[in-house]
């Protein structure tokens, strides 16, 4: 199982450009490009949110024609810029197969592993939270997939990262979730976006995952005087591969134009 983790792409519409100078959709579309030209090609996606910049409809009908260009499965779940009804009237239920009313969750079945991708949206909140409704869902989800293998993706991470003004914006009150990916013991990778970053930490037993953006990068800002701030490093995404034995290692993959590759064998010498 090869499966790709892309988050924050923050789309705009045509004319736009987030922050006045990220051309997202560029992001997004590279992305696409980079994904489609991997041999092998991943077996899915998972994108962790923040689709849309501002949750316009035209933002989420420029997604919907990216995402279609891709022929493996793809899932999306969404973040605090996005907004719920134009999210359901572009993406659900070809790349969100939710049955959820007002929740924009799925549990899905690749091969042997359960795909959960859980909604932490506050809406008119940057930071993210799950209410009883949800943790609910998400206990009933986990009870189902029993013993087997689970992937859980959200938006907001529940952990800190050192980042204090994005630490400030994280889920809220994550002790439950916490407690529920624990007690089911084969949640093997916790998938979040929010950050902008490529993180990881040890959490509730497993490893926790967050994927840098398509777009801008937030700065890798640990002082908590300085003022918050984005970047033009590079782009990229993480590629989660589970091995025969069934244990995961997790790869960053940066989008852009590199020089190579060049064969070892044929620079060796000289």
């Amino acid at each position: 199982m090869l499966l790709a983790h892309v988050s924050d792409p923050h789309v705009t519409s045509p004319e736009r450009r987030a922050y006045r100078i990220v051309d997202t959709a560029r992001g997004l579309a590279r992305t696409i490009d980079t994904l489609l030209a991997r041999r092998p090609r991943p077996d899915a996606v998972i994108l962790t949110g923040d689709l849309a910049c501002d949750g316009r409809p035209e933002e989420y009908a420029q997604i919907a024609r990216e995402l279609e260009r891709l022929p493996m499965p793809v899932f999306a779940i969404p973040g605090n810029h996005d907004e719920r009804g134009a999210f359901r009237a572009h993406l659900v239920p070809r790349f969100c197969p939710t049955e959820d009313p007002t929740f924009l969750q799925f549990a899905v079945e690749l091969d042997d592993l359960v795909l959960i991708g859980l909604d932490t949206l506050v809406e008119g909140s940057e930071g993210g939270a799950l209410c009883a409704r949800r943790l609910a869902w998400l206990e009933a989800a986990l009870a189902k997939a029993r013993d087997r293998s689970v992937v859980l993706a959200l938006h907001h991470p529940p952990f800190a990262t050192g980042i204090p003004f994005m630490d400030a914006i994280a889920l809220a009150a994550p002790d439950r979730l916490e407690t529920l990916v624990r007690a089911h013991g084969r949640v093997e990778r916790v998938l979040c976006g929010h950050v902008h970053r490529s993180i990881q930490t040890l959490w509730a037993g497993t490893l926790a995952s967050i994927a840098p953006a398509t777009a801008h990068q937030v700065g890798l800002v640990l002082d908590p005087t300085a003022p918050s701030s984005f970047t033009f490093e590079p782009p990229g995404f993480q590629l989660h591969l589970r091995l025969p034995d069934g244990r995961w290692v997790t790869h960053l993959v940066p989008v852009g134009d590199w020089p190579g590759p060049y064969r070892f064998a044929e620079y060796a010498a000289g």
